[in-house]
């Protein structure tokens, strides 16, 4: 039998969904997931511009998804929420 879900919770789950629903944010995800990275790295490795990573940055750590850590005038970013290497993984055997 299926547990019946709040619509608290099914809100969360969709707005969590939703700040990983773009192509650029995944990436972050694939990258993040091998070690923390700094906006510039991440917008090489990425092949985008600094203020466009920043900006999908800036929705994931909204969420919760990432967090940062300031060094100096470096700011790293790391997987914040532990969720999102189960739902990547789901997503990579499927894709």
């Amino acid at each position: 039998m299926v547990e019946v879900v709040s619509e608290e919770k099914l809100e969360a789950w969709a707005e969590f969904l939703k700040a990983l629903a773009h192509p650029i944010r995944l990436r972050i995800i694939s990258v993040l997931i091998e070690g923390r990275q700094c906006v510039k790295n991440l917008s090489e490795l990425l092949h985008t511009s600094q203020p466009n990573v920043s900006q999908h940055l800036s929705i994931l750590r909204n969420k919760g998804i990432v967090g940062c850590k300031r060094d100096g005038s470096i700011v790293c970013y790391y997987i914040k929420d532990e969720r999102v290497l189960e739902i990547y993984k789901i997503l990579s055997k499927e894709v």
